[in-house]
């Protein structure tokens, strides 16, 4: 292993990769459409796995089974690399190549993590080193000289587990606003694909309900967006994936001038919506606007309204 300046510390920590975990990180990339996207998903779950076996080794308890990295779907669209610490959160595992001098840092994974730890693999990808880890990370590229040691990983994570033990539930924070208004505008949030984008994806494109005149809300679209999330509900990975679209085209007709919405549900990981997947829009008072709920039969659920641009 080559330790590097920003390693003169001594902090960085050696560590096996073990041969299971070099067969379910072959496993996964061999699920994957594209080399490129098959070695992301292999350096991925070898930096999990490794991290796991940490954490666990230090008498943290982890989840692997419950995290998006472990997620099939979640997996393909999107690159993640995130472990789920029971009590804590999601902490996500960036694996960098011992050339590397940062850390790369993909936009999906800004939010909805307790941490970010940052694992060196040799170039054989025999041995993996800890190099450290930084409590939040709103940037592409992480500066390496940036990380704080592995044994500040351990006290951050027993802090907020016992934070979590001693605090009442709380209701969730809220997600953030998506403007619709500034889609017209170029500016769209992370996380949102087009739909070419998940019919290019081959796994993905012949499991979801999504075909032809269904999707056309408002007929021709040369004046409106269409783009698309992947969201994991339920916290069971694989059981209730399913992708949220959004339609909105300008109508000038009205006075004052309003957006037509579109808003569709449907399955990914299975032909039909499970039963009870709901759909709900709120006022600016928080009180239900308009809401759809799937049946046993559904393969999709939609709902259709106007609002005023602001």
């Amino acid at each position: 292993m080559t330790y590097r300046t920003y390693e003169i510390d001594g902090f960085a920590l050696p560590l096996p990769i073990a041969q299971a975990a070099h067969e379910v990180a072959n496993r996964f990339a061999r699920e994957q459409p594209t080399p490129e996207k098959a070695e992301q998903v292999r350096l991925n779950t070898l930096a999990v796995w490794v991290v796991n076996d940490y954490l666990q080794m230090m008498g943290i308890p982890t989840s692997r089974e419950a995290s998006d990295s472990w997620n099939p779907v979640m997996r393909l669209c999107a690159d993640v690399a995130d472990l789920e610490i029971p009590g804590a959160g999601r902490l996500e595992c960036r694996p960098i190549r011992a050339e590397a001098h940062t850390c790369p840092v993909p936009p999906e994974v800004w939010e909805d993590r307790i941490g970010y730890a940052v694992v060196q693999l040799d170039d054989r990808l025999s041995e993996a080193t800890l190099l450290g880890f930084v409590p939040t990370a709103a940037v592409e590229e992480l500066p390496l000289n940036q990380l704080r040691s592995p044994e500040n990983l351990l006290d951050h994570l027993f802090q907020l587990r016992q934070a979590a033990a001693i605090q009442p539930e709380t209701a969730p924070a809220p997600s953030p606003r998506i403007n619709l208004s500034q889609w017209f505008e170029g500016v769209i949030e992370a996380g949102w694909q087009t739909v070419d984008w998940l019919l290019n994806q081959p796994e993905l494109a012949p499991a979801y309900a999504f075909r032809g005149e269904e999707a056309v809300a408002f007929g021709d679209l040369e004046t409106g967006i269409r783009r698309l999330k992947l969201l994991h509900l339920g916290g069971q990975p694989g059981i209730m994936s399913v992708v949220l679209i959004v339609t909105i085209q300008p109508n000038p007709s009205t006075t004052p001038p309003q957006t037509n919405i579109l808003l569709q549900v449907h399955p990914i990981s299975q032909p039909q919506l499970p039963s009870g997947v709901q759909l709900i829009v709120l006022d600016d008072s928080g009180t239900v606007f308009l809401e759809a709920e799937s049946r046993d039969t559904d393969n999709y659920i939609q709902l259709r309204f106007s609002g005023t641009p602001w």
